[in-house]
């Protein structure tokens, strides 16, 4: 990962780092100059992570450098982000309309639907450069070129030099609408790490939690950033948000953001899930030598499979929360699921959120980005497998 706010260093000059909690906590205080990591919910979760890090995921050297960086980074945000209501504690008066987020399997077309929904203005989404960062410098004067924004150039870049692949697999930009899970992830809750690295009691331990902590601080940093958007002068109406991530959580999503609207996609597992294992194992060999694609695709079959089980029994629930949307629409032509979006939310479809997101679609076809190619077998799966692990989803949506 990029220094923070700075370029990404050689290999070569990788530093010998240790994962301890002590040590981070330490470190960042020290860069920051603060001590104020907020609500401690954070620690145990944090510490799980760093004993995984250190006794499962097989890290090699850039493995072990890059986790050792995110961990701190995070630690650093949530230093500033302290330091930044304190300064000034209006932002916790930010009043976080309900939401409309985007949930579904990876590989569903969810990245392809949010940001042509991002397209209009009305919205507030969170772009890739601010999950990543939430909190900018302390010094920063909201008029000229957002450092963070040049952190996560470079940081993009390092990757798809480091795995070319990933390009084919999740269109990495920048400044455009992204998942809030980076968001999530400051709480220490969340899949990410799963995703980078093999960390399965990590994993476990988090599937056994109540997640509420790390959706209240979800929260508190979409406050933060929404008096971050309002101060460069953007007006929007409430957040469009979106990742997969809340397929395991969306109960509690509901209890923390009570009204919120529920888009979710659907596509069948047995094309998703072996297309979400090859973007994770893309991950994983990034930061290890020991990496077997048939453990990345079990442990994400699992982790799903439990998910949209999840999911299922909230619907069940609250079905006057949810709406669906099928993969095969928004690719082949977005426009009629766009407009039942805005009937289901409440909000008029104008002619100017038509007309740019008409543009986005044109300046991002699917076609320009490379073909991504991976096998069922490469990672452990068959058909008969996958069909019986996610029968009753298949049964309610795929099999109509």
């Amino acid at each position: 990962m990029a220094d923070k706010f700075g370029a990404e260093p050689s290999v070569n000059d990788l530093p010998s780092v240790e994962l301890s909690v002590a040590g981070l906590l330490a470190r960042a205080a020290a860069l920051e100059g603060l001590d104020d990591f907020g609500d401690d919910s954070f620690r145990t979760p944090f510490a799980v992570l760093v004993d995984a890090l250190n006794n499962e995921a097989g890290l090699n050297a850039v493995g072990r450098y890059t986790q050792y960086e995110r961990l701190l980074n995070i630690l650093r945000n949530r230093l500033r982000v302290e330091a930044w209501i304190k300064r000034y504690p209006d932002i916790l008066d930010e009043v976080i309309a309900p939401p409309v987020v985007i949930i579904g399997l990876q590989r569903t077309g969810s990245t392809y639907f949010h940001r042509i929904l991002a397209s209009d203005k009305r919205f507030y989404a969170p772009l890739w450069y601010e999950v990543r960062n939430p909190a900018p410098p302390m010094d920063w004067d909201f008029v000229s070129k957002d450092p963070r924004i040049t952190s996560a150039e470079a940081e993009v870049a390092a990757m798809l030099e480091a795995n070319p692949e990933l390009a084919a697999i999740h269109p990495m930009d920048p400044v455009a609408a992204d998942e809030d899970i980076m968001l999530l992830e400051h709480s220490f809750y969340s899949t990410i790490p799963d995703a980078f690295c093999n960390v399965p009691s990590y994993g476990q331990w988090n599937d056994e939690q109540d997640n509420t902590p790390a959706y209240q601080y979800l929260k508190r940093l979409l406050q933060c950033l929404q008096w971050q958007k309002r101060r460069s002068g953007q007006q929007a109406e409430r957040w469009l948000l979106k990742t997969p991530h809340h397929l395991h959580h969306i109960a509690t999503l509901l209890d923390v953001f009570p009204g919120a609207k529920i888009i979710q996609t659907h596509r069948d597992p047995l094309q998703t899930i072996p297309s979400a294992a090859s973007m994770n194992y893309n991950l994983w060999i990034m930061g290890s030598d020991e990496v077997d694609p048939t453990v990345v695709g079990a442990q994400w079959a699992q982790k799903y499979a439990r998910g949209t089980l999840h999911t299922l029994a909230t619907r069940d629930a609250q079905p006057e929360a949810f709406l669906d949307v099928w993969y095969q629409d928004t690719v082949a032509d977005p426009s009629d699921s766009v407009a039942r979006v805005y009937d289901f939310i409440g909000m008029t479809l104008t002619d100017t959120a038509i007309a740019a997101m008409e543009k986005h679609r044109e300046d991002n076809r699917r076609e320009a980005r490379p073909g991504h190619h991976y096998t069922l077998e490469q990672f452990g799966y068959s058909e008969a497998k996958l069909k019986q692990q996610f029968a009753e989803y298949r049964r309610r949506y795929i099999e109509e």
